[in-house]
């Protein structure tokens, strides 16, 4: 059963207007979208977005006139939007956490704690699948993937244990990956007294390399600043530091745009124009309470931050 993080803290963050039009960027197992359309008015309007295929099979299941799901990457948002002639938006959720079922279905790949085949594609119609990409990816290649995207100090050691162990048979499944990580790094924290499954890092940085998870973020917050309307939010829920330093750095810039080199042939107006603020933050960092992480352990490492269009 797939809890949703933040749920109404995210949802009052947006300010619901009753005949707004709002975009749910990441429908999941739709918590969040549900709860915005029990705010909406009659004339309001909810577009929701899933690269995952069975999101979207459940988004389809509600059956609402003010709501629709699209099946692709938020990445593409804006030029999603104008095909259904949206231009402005009222407000922007993203959640970039995974859905419990997406983590607990054995055959998509994505999850140490039950075997199943090394998938880690959100969007199983496209792209290379893990295996596949561990298969013939450089030792090199794979120790920067690990140590970029997984913050994992051992990186180095792991992608040599991968090239020789894929040289005695294909890693075609999650506990052959997991088992390889664990002989490299679980002396190692062993000594440290960590807790913490090792090859977590690891697979979280497969997992967001096979589906360019960072760049597809990067990609579509500016997108949200041009689609909102003025007083509109955006909402973003992050999972781990990677994503939030992206958006933290984001909204910081949009906030405090860098000043203008002195001397630059530019009269005052030109001046405004391109160092004007775009966005204003809501607020602090928001992070689940002890109540919501005793409830649903995945919540804990969630941090939600909110800004203003201006």
């Amino acid at each position: 059963m797939h809890i949703t993080v933040l749920l109404h803290e995210a949802v009052d963050a947006l300010a619901v207007k009753p005949g707004g039009v709002y975009v749910d960027g990441t429908f999941g197992r739709g918590g969040h979208s549900r709860l915005i359309l029990s705010r909406l008015g009659a004339n309001g309007k909810l577009i929701a977005f899933d690269k995952d295929l069975a999101a979207v099979a459940s988004g389809k299941q509600i059956d609402d006139t003010r709501f629709c799901i699209k099946h692709g990457d938020f990445s593409q948002m804006g030029g999603m939007l104008q095909e259904l002639g949206v231009y402005h938006i009222d407000g922007v959720l993203l959640d970039l956490g995974m859905s419990s079922p997406q983590l607990e279905e054995a055959s998509r790949g994505f999850s140490f704690q039950s075997g199943g085949p090394l998938d880690m594609r959100m969007n199983t119609n496209q792209g290379q699948t893990a295996a596949q990409w561990l298969a013939s990816v450089s030792e090199s290649c794979l120790a920067a993937v690990i140590k970029n995207y997984g913050e994992e100090r051992f990186a180095k050691q792991i992608a040599r244990a991968v090239v020789m162990a894929r040289a005695q048979e294909p890693i075609a499944t999650t506990q052959q990956l997991a088992k390889i990580v664990a002989a490299v790094v679980r002396p190692r924290q062993h000594q440290r007294g960590k807790k913490q499954h090792p090859a977590t890092r690891t697979f979280q940085a497969i997992r967001i390399f096979i589906n360019q998870e960072l760049d597809a973020l990067s990609l579509i917050l500016p997108q949200c600043v041009k689609l909102l309307t003025k007083g509109g939010r955006l909402v973003v829920i992050s999972f781990h530091s990677l994503e939030d330093r992206i958006v933290k750095r984001f909204m910081r810039a949009a906030v405090d745009p860098d000043e203008l080199p002195r001397g630059l042939p530019l009269r005052d107006r030109d001046v405004r124009q391109l160092s004007r603020q775009t966005l204003k933050l809501v607020g602090k960092a928001i992070r689940p309470d002890e109540k919501e992480v005793t409830v649903n352990t995945r919540a804990r490492s969630a941090v939600m931050r909110v800004a203003e269009r201006v």
